[in-house]
C-alpha cells in the first residue's frame, strides 16, 4: 500500500480489482523462496547414509526410482538429491532410471529451476569436488548443472493443496514447506504423503517440521535430521479422494438435499424411474474422449471383458472381438464432430457365440455449460431381438441349397470389403489426427521458442539485477563491518571510562542544562544520597550529607552562567572533608551541555596541613630555644634532663649528649638540694613559682650564680609531666646591683 500510495485497505482492494497485474505482484511478494544446495548439510549426510542406498536394494537396471520434491523453489534441493543419487550409482557402477518430480506454486521459480544456472554465491555448502564434477562455469561466472543431473528432474508448476499428488514414490522431500501452513493444511498433507509413497518409501522434512498427530503413519529413522519411513496402517488413509474431479465421482451416490435424507418414503416418481431403468434401459457406459470408463450402467459383461496385463478401465482395451475396431472409430468421430454416432448390426463374439448389437455414442455435457469441462460420451449397447435374428436367418435358408455356396462367398467378400473400408476410415482418421497433432506441435514449438527468448531476456535482466544487488550487498557488508568495529571501540572506551571513574575514587555527577542528573559514580553516594533510579531527577531534589553547605544548585547555575570553575571545601556529617569542584561540561565541538560536579576526599590533606602547622610552631620554638642567650632545659618530674640548649653547654661545660644522661641533682650544690626538692614538689603539683636566685655547679666545679625561672609542663588533663627552666647567669656587677636593690 505504501508503494502504490494507497491510504486505506478498501482503496487497495479496489486497486486489485482494477489491475490484475497487481494481484500477481502481491502474490509474488507473499512467496518465500529461500533455498540452497545441500541446505543443512548434516541432514543431507544422514539422507545419503540411511536412505539413498535403500533405493537400489533388490532393483535391476530397468527399475524406476521415483522422488517428489514439493515446494522446490528454484531447484537447488532437487538437484542436491539428484547429485546424491548419481554418486550412489557411480559407487555401485550401475545405471538406474531416476525420475525426480520437482514442483512449486511459483512459476517464475520453476522457470529458473529449469535453466539450471546459479550464481557463485549458491555454492557455499557444495564441496569443491562436487562443484568440479557436477557444475560447469560459464563466461559470466555463473555455474550450470551437468546434463546428466538435469535430465533426472522434471520441473512443473503445482499447488500441493489443490492439485493431485504423484504416486508410487520412493522418497518425498518436503523441506521447510509445512512451517508456512496451519494445522488444518498439515493434517491434510501428511496423510497425502503417506498415500503417495511406496510401502517402503521415505519422507524427508525440514528441521522445524514434525508429523504432528500422524506419527503412527511413519517410523522415525533420524529425529534430528527429520527422516521417516512409511509404516503399513491397516485402516488406511485415502486423502486422494479430495483430488478426484467431480465427473469421476460415482453417480450411484445421489446428491440429495437434507430434506430428502430425512424422508422415510421414496417419491413415487423416483421409484417408477428406477424400475424402468432396471428393466427397459439398455446397457450403457460413460467414458471420456480417451475411452476411460467413468461409470457403468447395467450388465456389460457381454460386451466388455478385462484385458490381459496391467489392470485398467479403458473401454477400447476391454471391448470384445467384433466391437473393438468399430468402437474406436466411432468414438473418434463423435469426439471430432460432437454429434451422435450410430452403428447398427455389429456381431460381437460372446462366449463362443455371436450376438448382434446396435451401438450408439452420444456426447454428454459435464455441466450446465455444454462447452465446459472434458468431453464425455454415453455409449449404449442395444441387443437385437432374437426374433429379428431368426427372421434374417430364415430368409437366408429360403434361398435354397443351391445358392448356399454363392451366398457364403458373397458374404465373405462383403465382410472383407467392410473390414477394408473400416481400416481405410481408421487410417484416414489417424492421418487427420496426426496432421492436427503436428500442427499443434508446430504451434507449441513456436510458442516455446518465443517463451525461450523471453526467458533468456528475463534471465539477463535478472543476472544484471543480481550483480547490482551483490555489489550493494558487498558495500553494506563493508559498512556493517566498520560499524561493528566502531561499536567495539565505543564499548571499549565506555568500559575504560567507567573503570577510570570508579578507580579514581572521586565522586562525580554529570548534569544537563536543566540540572537533571545524567550519570554518577558510586563514590558520590557517600556525599549525596543517590540511587540508580535518581537518573533524570533534578540534583536539587536529592538530600545531601553536607554540613553548612546548601548552595549546590546556585553554584552550578553560576558556573553555567559564567563558565568559571568553582572550588569549595565542604564537610560531611561524618567529619570527612571534600573538595567540591564544579566545571562546565564541554563536548568535542566545544559546546556546553551541562556541568560536572566532583567530590575529592581531602580529609588526609587537611590533617597533614594541621600537623604541618603544629610542626612549624614547634620548629619556631626550637629555634628560639636553640638561639636563646639563656640556658633552657627540660627535665621530667624525677629530675632527668630531657633538653639542653647550646647556651647551657657553654654555661655549665657539659655537652648535650652528656647532659641528657644526667640528673638535675648533679647541677645543684649540696647545701641547696633540700630547698630544690621543695621547689620540685611544688612544680610537680603544677604550682606557679616566681623567678628566684640560686646556684648551679659547672663541670669544672665552679659555682655559677643564676636567675632561674621554673615552669611546670601540663598535658591536656591538667597533669604535670615535666619542668622547663630558664637560667640566666648573674655576673659580679649584676650581683652588686642586685644586692643594692
Amino acid at each position: 500500500m505504501v508503494i502504490r500510495n494507497v491510504n486505506n485497505l478498501d482503496d487497495y482492494v479496489h486497486n486489485l480489482e482494477q489491475k490484475p497485474s497487481e494481484v500477481e505482484t502481491l502474490f509474488r511478494d507473499l512467496l518465500i523462496g529461500v533455498t540452497s544446495f545441500f541446505r543443512n548439510p548434516t541432514a543431507f549426510d544422514e539422507l545419503q547414509i540411511k536412505v539413498i542406498p535403500n533405493f537400489f536394494t533388490d532393483k535391476n537396471s530397468d527399475s524406476v526410482i521415483r522422488i517428489w520434491v514439493p515446494g522446490c523453489s528454484t531447484g537447488e534441493e532437487a538437484y542436491s538429491i539428484g547429485i546424491l543419487l548419481q554418486e550412489q550409482m557411480e559407487m555401485l557402477r550401475e545405471t538406474f532410471r531416476v525420475q525426480i518430480f520437482a514442483t512449486d506454486i511459483d512459476s517464475q521459480a520453476i522457470v529458473q529451476a529449469r535453466s539450471g544456472v546459479y550464481p557463485a554465491a549458491s555454492s557455499i555448502d557444495v564441496s569443491p569436488e562436487r562443484m568440479n564434477r557436477y557444475f560447469t562455469q560459464d563466461l559470466s561466472g555463473n555455474y550450470r548443472i551437468q546434463k546428466n543431473i538435469r535430465d533426472m528432474i522434471v520441473f512443473s508448476e503445482q499447488d500441493i493443496i489443490k492439485d493431485p499428488p504423484f504416486s508410487k514414490l520412493d522418497l518425498i522431500s518436503c523441506r521447510n514447506v509445512l512451517i508456512y501452513m496451519d494445522r488444518e493444511l498439515q493434517s491434510k498433507l501428511i496423510p497425502l504423503f503417506h498415500y503417495a509413497l511406496n510401502p517402503s518409501g521415505f519422507l524427508f522434512l525440514g528441521p522445524s517440521e514434525t508429523l504432528g498427530e500422524f506419527e503412527n503413519l511413519f517410523e522415525i529413522l533420524d529425529r534430528k535430521s527429520k527422516l521417516f519411513r512409511k509404516k503399513y496402517v491397516g485402516s488406511g488413509f485415502l486423502p486422494v479422494g479430495t483430488f478426484i474431479p467431480p465427473q469421476l465421482e460415482s453417480s450411484e451416490t445421489p446428491r440429495t438435499s437434507g430434506k430428502a435424507l430425512v424422508e422415510s418414503e421414496p417419491q413415487l416418481r423416483e421409484l417408477t424411474e428406477q424400475i424402468m431403468l432396471q428393466y427397459y434401459a439398455p446397457v450403457a457406459v460413460l467414458v471420456n474422449q480417451r475411452g476411460d470408463i467413468l461409470y457403468l450402467h447395467g450388465r456389460t459383461g457381454m460386451y466388455l471383458e478385462p484385458a490381459p496385463g496391467k489392470a485398467g478401465l479403458n473401454i477400447l482395451k476391454m471391448a470384445r472381438d467384433g466391437l473393438r475396431q468399430d468402437l474406436a472409430t466411432d468414438l473418434y468421430k463423435a469426439s471430432v464432430s460432437k454429434e451422435p454416432v450410430f452403428h447398427p448390426g455389429l456381431r460381437v463374439k460372446t462366449n463362443g457365440d455371436f450376438t448382434t448389437v446396435n451401438l450408439a455414442l452420444r456426447p454428454v455435457a459435464a455441466g450446465p455449460d455444454a462447452t465446459a469441462g472434458p468431453n464425455l460420451f454415453l455409449i449404449t449397447f442395444e441387443e437385437v431381438k432374437k426374433s429379428e435374428q431368426s427372421q434374417t436367418e430364415a430368409d437366408g435358408i429360403g434361398a435354397g441349397e443351391d445358392g448356399k455356396s454363392a451366398m457364403e462367398g458373397n458374404a465373405r467378400i462383403l465382410e472383407l470389403e467392410r473390414e477394408l473400408q473400416i481400416k481405410e476410415e481408421r487410417l484416414k482418421a489417424y492421418n487427420e489426427e496426426m496432421e492436427t497433432s503436428n500442427e499443434e506441435l508446430k504451434s507449441s514449438n513456436e510458442e516455446m521458442q518465443s517463451i525461450n527468448e523471453e526467458l533468456q531476456s528475463t534471465n539477463e535482466e535478472l543476472e544484471t539485477s543480481k550483480e547490482e544487488l551483490q555489489s550493494v550487498n558487498e558495500e553494506l557488508t563493508t559498512v556493517n563491518t566498520e560499524l561493528q568495529n566502531k561499536i567495539a571501540d565505543l564499548s571499549q572506551a565506555v568500559n575504560d571510562m567507567n573503570n577510570l571513574l570508579s578507580g579514581t575514587g572521586i565522586g562525580t555527577i554529570f548534569v544537563d542544562y536543566q540540572l537533571r542528573i545524567l550519570r554518577f559514580t558510586p563514590q558520590v553516594t557517600q556525599v549525596i544520597n543517590l540511587i540508580p533510579t535518581d537518573v533524570g531527577r533534578p540534583v536539587g531534589h536529592i538530600v545531601s550529607n553536607l554540613l553548612g553547605y546548601d548552595r549546590l544548585v546556585e553554584d552550578i547555575k553560576e558556573v553555567l552562567a559564567t563558565l568559571t570553575p568553582k572550588d569549595i571545601e565542604v564537610q560531611t556529617r561524618k567529619g570527612v572533608w571534600y573538595l567540591l569542584r564544579i566545571r562546565p561540561y564541554r563536548t568535542l565541538e566545544n559546546v556546553i551541555k551541562g556541568a560536572v560536579i566532583t567530590f575529592t576526599d581531602i580529609t588526609e590533606v587537611r590533617r597533614a596541613k594541621e600537623i604541618l602547622k603544629e610542626s612549624e610552631a614547634m620548629r619556631r620554638l626550637a629555634v628560639i630555644a636553640h638561639d636563646s642567650n639563656d640556658t633552657i632545659t627540660v627535665q621530667d618530674l624525677e629530675g632527668h634532663i630531657m633538653a639542653w640548649n647550646p647556651r647551657a653547654e657553654s654555661m655549665f661545660g657539659w655537652s648535650e649528649a652528656e647532659a641528657l644522661t644526667m640528673n638535675i641533682n648533679n647541677l645543684i650544690p649540696a647545701d641547696l638540694k633540700e630547698g630544690e626538692l621543695v621547689i620540685l614538689k611544688k612544680l610537680s603539683n603544677a604550682e606557679v613559682l616566681e623567678p628566684y636566685h640560686t646556684q648551679r655547679l659547672a663541670k669544672d666545679g665552679r659555682i655559677v650564680e643564676v636567675w632561674l625561672t621554673a615552669t611546670s609542663l601540663v598535658n591536656a588533663a591538667g597533669e604535670a609531666y615535666g619542668i622547663s627552666t630558664i637560667e640566666r647567669e648573674i655576673n659580679a656587677e649584676n650581683t652588686k646591683k642586685e644586692g643594692h636593690d
